[in-house]
Order: C-alpha cells, then sequence, then structure tokens
C-alpha cells in the first residue's frame, strides 16, 4: 500500500473545525484533557454499543482512532465485523492508520455532514467529543447522515459537551468557549443536541451518564420503521 505522503492524502473539505494541527500529540493530550478516566470513559461508550462480533460500526471525527481500534477489538473480521473510523482532519487520519489500522479497523479522510456510504450500510455510529466542534447546520446535517448510514434498530451512541451540571464544568465550559472563539460550543453547553438527535429521526436520546460535569454520554436508535 502507498503511503500517505505518496497518496497525497488531503483534509476534506468542511466549514468544522478541524485539528490538524494537534494530530501528532493528540495522544499525548487526550489522557490528559480527560483526566485519566479515558479507559473508563471509551469502555462506557463501547459498553453501550451492545456489540456482536459481525457488526459494522462507523465512528464520526475518530481523532487518531483510539476508540475506533476499542471497537474494532471487539468485532470478528472474519463474520464481517469492521470498524470504520472517519475525520476531516488528514493528519488525524494519516497518524490513526500509522498506530491503529487492522484488517477490521479502517480509516478515512471523510467530514461527517457528507458521508459516502451507502444507506443502511452501519449497525452502529458513534461520536466521542466531535459536535462541539461543528457548527449548528453541520451538526444537523452530521446527524442525518449517520441516520441514513444506520440500519433500522441501529444504536447511535454520542459522547460530547453539553449542559454543565456543576460548577466546574460550567466553568471549564465557558471558558473553552471564549478562550478557543468556539461559539460551536456555546451551541452545545446550551443544551441542542437532544432536540437535533431527535430531529434527525432517532428516538429521543437518552441521557446515561455525566463526565467532568459537562460532558453527557447519550444514547439512542433508529427506529426499526
Amino acid at each position: 500500500m502507498m503511503n500517505d505522503k505518496k497518496m497525497g492524502l488531503k483534509s476534506a473539505p468542511t466549514r468544522g473545525r478541524t485539528l490538524d494541527h494537534a494530530a501528532f500529540v493528540y495522544d499525548a493530550l487526550e489522557p490528559v484533557l480527560l483526566l485519566g478516566k479515558q479507559a473508563e470513559y471509551d469502555k462506557h461508550i463501547v459498553s453501550l454499543l451492545d456489540l456482536n462480533e459481525s457488526n459494522r460500526v462507523l465512528d464520526l471525527g475518530c481523532g487518531t482512532g483510539v476508540l475506533t481500534r476499542m471497537i474494532a477489538d471487539r468485532l470478528n473480521a472474519e463474520a464481517g465485523g469492521k470498524a470504520i473510523g472517519i475525520d476531516a482532519a488528514a493528519k488525524m487520519i494519516q497518524v490513526a492508520r500509522k498506530k491503529r489500522a487492522t484488517v477490521n479497523c479502517a480509516f478515512e479522510v471523510m467530514a461527517a455532514e457528507s458521508l459516502s456510504y451507502e444507506d443502511v450500510s452501519f449497525d452502529a455510529v458513534v461520536s466521542s467529543l466531535f459536535f462541539h466542534h461543528v457548527q449548528m447546520d453541520l451538526k444537523e446535517k452530521a446527524l442525518s447522515e449517520a441516520f441514513r448510514v444506520l440500519r433500522p434498530g441501529g444504536r447511535l451512541v454520542i459522547a460530547d459537551m453539553h449542559v454543565p451540571v456543576t460548577w466546574m464544568g460550567s466553568l471549564v465550559s465557558h471558558v473553552s468557549r471564549w478562550f478557543f472563539m468556539q461559539p460551536q460550543i456555546g451551541e452545545n453547553i446550551r443544551g441542542v443536541l437532544p432536540d437535533l438527535i431527535e430531529k434527525a429521526g432517532y428516538q429521543r436520546p437518552e441521557i446515561i451518564a455525566t463526565y467532568f460535569g459537562y460532558i453527557a454520554l447519550f444514547s439512542t436508535q433508529k427506529p426499526e420503521k
């Protein structure tokens, strides 16, 4: 296989914020940002997917692929199981492929609001800390695209910034919104995600847990019919 440099891997066009600049330090930074609870947090997300070994799972905004690979390790390639991570940032995908790609764990440069996959081609869709990087219309488009590629009865699990439930969570959320000049964070902490998820066609999402006072773990399904 050609390496990424020879292939001319380029970031996908998107109006959302990408993290190409952080790709090569992201694996060191993420555990710090998650206060040493990354493994617990990721395991909780994976448990909500209720996987069987033949599932096909799509990870939106996969970054360097830690969660994608954790999912893939619970799937069986011979049974058709596969996890695919997508991210608009080419450098993130470059790192993910180098560190975590396997026969049933693949990574593609792609914007979540413009998926190239066929309808109902995945059993589950997951996303961790992606939606606060994109503005309202892209949130809507990404959720609609995920709905399109998800099979009826398939599960959607999202972990992202939401309405803070502690004073520390509120402080971190609001400081982040202004320090990073991201109005997209402001949208999340106003609590827009549940309504957007339901508007896209999913069942009303349930908040399963809250981490650090401001990250909510949502779980829902695409209706059977």
